[in-house]
């Protein structure tokens, strides 16, 4: 099957999404965003970016739940209604389905947020910036 080019439509549809993946959002409102009916609208979703609307907000969701479970010591309950999701078992599932382990085995598998080094904003400051020459200007000679 040939890929189709995203419409402007789909993509403020899809850009939707990825801003307000923690609302109530449903395929029928993400079509109204679309201008689209919610039936047209699923299909040229599907045929654009390779999966449901519905499953597209799902994984956004996923995504930003497991960044919460590496980063930060919430709850897997508060994470999930966190993301706008209504049902822990239904999170834990589809969880698992993606990640292939449940909320609670992913985050043992990293290393808690509490136990990172942290490095002082003025250290990555100094080595984040770009040197001089970086930046395409020669260093000259001291005048004396």
């Amino acid at each position: 099957m040939i890929a189709v080019p995203p419409t402007r439509h789909l993509l403020r549809a899809k850009d939707l999404a990825d801003a307000r993946y923690r609302e109530p959002l449903d395929v029928r409102t993400l079509a109204r965003a679309a201008h689209l009916s919610p039936a047209h609208f699923s299909r040229e979703f599907r045929r654009a970016f390779g999966e449901p609307p519905h499953q597209y907000l799902l994984t956004r969701r996923l995504e930003r739940a497991a960044a919460l479970l590496r980063d930060t010591d919430r709850s897997v309950a508060d994470i999930c209604f966190a993301l706008g999701l209504r049902s822990v078992g239904s999170f834990t599932t589809s969880f698992r389905r993606a990640f292939g382990r449940s909320p609670t085995a992913y985050r043992a598998a990293h290393p808690p947020a509490s136990t990172r080094l942290r490095i002082a904003t003025c250290v990555l400051q100094a080595f984040a910036r770009p040197h001089s020459s970086a930046l395409g200007e020669q260093s000259r000679g001291r005048r004396g």
